[in-house]
């Protein structure tokens, strides 16, 4: 018999994420959390039901990334998990918080290869932070509040939640636990004396940001540690709106297609000062901008995870911060005396990213620069942009300008299929504000079915699909090792218009910037989706870069 305060697992466990302050939780249904799908029903979490497991990961990724809180998604055991893993590794590999809930087999049935078993913790624990399984609806609180506690800390992360049916249909009288918020790590006095050291010896520093736990404030205190120490700031790879383009100080993006000027300015500093960046494969170069593991340069490396610096790379200092935690210690540090050199170099870097950064579009081409800075001025400085993987995402990171933190979605792993999930969450997250998904082809196809998600929500969003009918990021490193044979990597695309009337929404082809723009004030008069289809020929590889390019330095 049981008593008026007893209550299903899966209701305990919707309660203690509405204690956590959970809005928001993405998935796709299954069987294996029934209870948990009725309990949504009754509370403040909004359940997004999603076509496809890893969209809805993504989603639920996106959410953390953006907001700052951890996101959920929920999903079934077997395929529904493994679908989802794509969106648990680019959580862990960008450092956003994330709870992944997986409904799974019962316990008396595990171990026998039961409908859709899998090892599940085990399946995980190489992918996310922390991979556990709740085997008793007593420990719901105890076990999700520390989940959440383990996304939330250090360097966040995802953290996979395994779900045994027939707990969360088990009842108890156990009570959600309430928040603590996340403990921050600050510098010592000693290591910002170290550091003010090393920045008043140095000639020419630079300042290299990234990485999680950016907040407003901290961003405007890191555009003021540049202006009073004159020191140029590159930021890592997919964190452009870290600081405000326009600023003096900005030297540009160390990521893929970096500005050949500001790779030979990072080798040239004799002090490095890493902030928040992991110093990963992307934003060195392959270990080599830096030079692995050994810097010619003195290394500083500021990151919320202890083991981080050193991972790669030896450091001169390591401090363990936050960094609003960091940005407000050295704000302590007096400007070196560098005088008018600081200046001249801090000109000087972002003179050299302004070039850099401006279209090169030639006459005859479809103008896909010029058509970046049309979709800048039309989303203006609070419009959120995103985008997956592709080297159709080379344009958007050379030639758009961010102004403000949060207005970037793109997955520093390198993820296609990321960009439409990531709008859909950002349009969910902040109605009021101007959305747009920047995709290829082929990303846009990895879960293109997740615009039935953004009609079904009613979501206002912009979609651009850049389509060269190939896998062009591929093609280009296929034609580099392997010349004129192309295997794997051409495509047929679809009527991309005609796709996304099918799904609801509307759109339209564009293959000029006079109809670019006209498509843009279109959208901006639409109520729902809006999707701009731009024919590239499959010869555009890169910003100044084409196939004859390639060809032309080949052999023979």
């Amino acid at each position: 018999m049981t008593t008026n305060r007893e209550t299903s697992g899966g209701a305990l466990l919707v309660r203690q994420l509405e204690m956590l302050g959970a809005e928001v939780a993405f998935g796709v249904p299954g069987e294996s959390y029934l209870p948990v799908l009725d309990a949504f029903l009754d509370g403040p979490i909004r359940f997004v039901a999603c076509r496809q497991e890893g969209g809805a990961a993504m989603m639920a990724e996106a959410w953390g990334k953006l907001t700052g809180a951890a996101g959920l998604c929920f999903v079934t055991r077997g395929p529904g998990a493994t679908n989802a893993s794509a969106g648990v590794h680019v959580a862990r590999q960008d450092s956003t918080p994330m709870l992944l809930f997986v409904g799974d087999v019962a316990r008396g049935h595990r171990g026998r290869e039961a409908f859709q078993e899998v090892d599940l913790v085990a399946m995980f624990s190489p992918l996310a932070k922390a991979a556990m399984r709740i085997d008793a609806a007593a420990r719901i609180p105890e076990l999700v509040f520390r989940a959440h506690r383990l996304a939330m800390s250090g360097r966040p992360g995802p953290v996979v939640v395994v779900l045994p049916e027939d707990v969360l249909g088990e009842r108890t009288d156990a009570a959600p636990l309430p928040p603590v918020p996340p403990a921050d790590a600050w510098p010592s006095p000693a290591q910002v004396a170290a550091l003010a050291d090393r920045l008043a010896a140095a000639e020419r520093p630079f300042l290299l940001v990234g990485g999680p736990g950016w907040t407003a404030e901290a961003c405007a205190g890191l555009a003021g540690l540049a202006e009073r120490w004159q020191v140029p700031v590159g930021v890592s790879f997919r964190c452009q709106d870290l600081i405000d383009n326009d600023h003096p100080c900005y030297a540009g993006h160390v990521g893929i297609g970096i500005d050949p000027a500001l790779a030979t300015r990072i080798r040239d500093a004799d002090l490095l000062i890493v902030l928040g960046a992991r110093l990963g494969e992307m934003t060195t170069g392959g270990y080599r901008l830096p030079q692995a593991p050994r810097p010619r340069q003195q290394l500083v490396h500021v990151h919320p995870d202890p083991d981080e610096p050193g991972h790669a790379y030896r450091p001169d200092l390591a401090i363990t911060a936050g960094m609003a935690a960091a940005v407000a210690a050295f704000a302590e540090i007096p400007p070196p005396s560098r005088g008018g050199v600081g200046v001249a170099d801090t000109e000087a870097s972002h003179a050299a990213w302004q070039r850099f950064a401006t279209p090169i579009d030639m006459p005859g081409e479809v103008p896909l620069g010029a058509m970046v800075r049309a979709l800048e001025t039309h989303l203006g400085a609070g419009g959120i942009v995103t985008n997956g993987a592709g080297n159709f995402s080379i344009w958007l990171h050379r030639h758009y300008r961010w102004h403000r933190r949060g207005t970037q979605l793109a997955p520093t792993s390198g993820s296609m299929g990321y960009g439409l999930p990531a709008a859909v969450a950002a349009a969910l997250a902040y109605p009021g504000r101007d959305v747009a998904c920047w995709s290829g082809d082929g990303c846009f196809l990895m879960h293109g079915q997740e615009l039935a998600t953004a009609v079904a929500l009613g979501l206002k969003l912009l979609i651009v699909v850049v389509d060269n009918s190939q896998y062009g990021t591929i093609r280009m490193h296929q034609e580099r090792r392997y010349p004129g044979r192309v295997s794997g990597t051409a495509l047929v695309s679809p009527d991309f218009v005609a796709l996304a009337r099918a799904y609801g929404a509307d759109g339209e082809a564009a293959d000029d910037l006079a109809g670019f723009e006209a498509a843009l004030a279109r959208a901006a008069a639409t109520e729902g989706p809006y999707l701009i289809h731009v024919r590239l020929p499959g010869t555009r590889l890169t910003p100044g870069l084409t196939l004859a390019d390639l060809q032309g330095r080949q052999p023979g």
